[in-house]
C-alpha cells in the first residue's frame, strides 16, 4: 500500500492525494500513519519538528521499534505496556493520552497524543493515524519566560531561572506563606557523577547534559511551578499549592524521566540521573532553613546510593501565627 493510497483509505492513487498531503505537512502538530503491521507510512513536517527525527528516518520502520521511547508520567515505557496506538489497531476506538516523547537530542517532551483509526471498505481496522501536540509546560509560561529575560533572571545556558531569581521566586512564596498559608513544598536535584562526566567528556558534553536535564526537570513539573539552576548542577524546583502526595508524586517523576533521558553528544548516548532531596515549608521557615533542609535529604540520597528520591514529612505541619 503507498503513502497515497494510505492517505486516502482507498486501494487506488487519488488525484487529490497531494493537496491533502500538503495540508497533513503544514499541520502544527504531529501527524504519523501506521499500517496493520505498525509500519509508519507517513510522517509530516509537524513531526519532524517536534521529535527532530526526518521522515527518510522512520518512513518503513515500525513504531514498535521504540523510536521516540514513549512513557508515561512515570517512566514506563509504552511500547512495552500500554501503547495507545497498539490498542486502537486492536479494537478500532478513538484514544487520548498525555505521554511523553523522547526527542532525537535526548530530552523528554510532553505531547498529547491521539489516536485514530483508519478502516477500509468494510469497517476493518486497516491502520491508525496518531496525531500529538506539544503540551510543553513552556508554552503555558511565556509571560514568565519575558519577565525573566527583560530583567536578566535566565540562566544563559540552560534557559531556566538562575539563582538570583530563584531566590527572589523563593523569598515571595515565602512571604505568601507566612500572610496566607498556601503551602508549597522545596525539591533540591542534584545531577549524579557530573564531575566524572565531566573529565570523561569535557565541559561541552557537561553543558550539553545540564540543557537537556533542565528540560527535561521542566518538562516534569506544572505550568504554574518554579525551576531554576542553583549552579553547577544543582536545580532548585518550587512546588506549589503542595502537599506531601504532590511533592512525592513531582520528586519521583522528575527522577524517573531525567533516568530514561540520552543527552547526545557526538551521537554518543549519555546516561545521567539526578538524586533528589524535597520537603514541604513549614512555620517559621526562612529561605536558608528550607534550602538546607532539602539539602540535608538530598545529601540522604545520595548516601543511599544516589538517582534516588528522599523526602522528609516528619514535621507536623503548624499553621503559621
Amino acid at each position: 500500500m503507498s503513502d497515497g493510497d494510505f492517505l486516502t483509505g482507498a486501494s487506488g492513487a487519488h488525484d487529490g492525494d497531494h493537496f491533502y498531503k500538503e495540508l497533513l505537512d503544514n499541520l502544527y502538530d504531529g501527524v504519523y500513519f501506521v499500517d496493520r503491521q505498525r509500519r509508519i507510512t507517513y510522517w509530516n513536517r509537524g513531526a519532524e519538528r517536534l521529535t527532530g527525527y526526518g521522515s527518510e528516518e522512520v518512513l518503513g520502520r515500525c513504531c514498535a521499534d521504540n523510536i521516540l521511547v514513549h512513557t508515561d508520567a512515570e517512566g514506563r515505557q509504552l511500547c512495552l505496556c500500554g501503547c495507545p496506538l497498539t490498542e486502537t489497531l486492536l479494537d478500532g476506538q478513538v484514544r487520548e493520552k498525555e505521554i511523553f516523547l523522547r526527542h532525537k537530542k535526548g530530552h523528554r517532551l510532553p505531547v498529547t497524543v491521539r489516536v485514530v483509526p483508519m478502516c477500509g471498505s468494510d469497517g476493518a481496522v486497516i491502520g491508525a493515524i496518531e496525531v500529538f501536540s506539544d503540551s510543553s509546560w513552556k508554552s503555558a509560561t511565556l509571560s514568565r519566560l519575558a519577565e525573566l529575560e527583560s530583567f536578566a533572571f535566565l540562566d544563559p545556558l540552560t534557559g531556566v531561572g538562575n539563582r538570583r531569581h530563584t531566590s527572589i521566586f523563593l523569598d515571595a512564596r515565602l512571604n505568601e506563606f507566612h500572610r496566607h498559608n498556601p503551602r508549597f513544598g522545596l525539591l533540591f536535584i542534584d545531577l549524579d557523577h557530573f564531575k566524572n562526566l565531566n573529565d570523561m567528556w569535557g565541559h561541552e558534553a557537561g553543558d550539553e547534559v545540564l540543557r537537556v536535564t533542565a528540560k527535561t526537570i521542566g518538562s516534569s513539573l506544572r505550568s504554574f511551578d518554579y525551576l531554576g539552576r542553583w549552579g553547577g548542577e544543582e536545580f532548585l524546583t518550587v512546588v506549589v499549592h503542595a502537599n506531601e502526595r504532590i511533592l512525592a508524586a513531582i520528586a519521583e517523576r522528575t527522577r524517573a524521566l531525567v533516568e530514561v533521558s540520552r543527552p547526545s553528544f557526538h551521537a554518543e548516548p549519555l546516561a545521567v540521573t539526578v538524586s533528589v532531596g524535597g520537603t514541604l515549608v513549614q512555620a517559621g521557615d526562612t529561605a536558608e532553613s528550607i534550602i538546607k533542609r532539602a539539602d540535608e535529604l538530598l545529601y540522604e540520597s545520595k548516601k543511599q546510593g544516589r538517582n534516588r528520591v528522599s523526602l522528609d514529612f516528619r514535621r507536623s505541619f503548624v499553621q503559621p501565627a
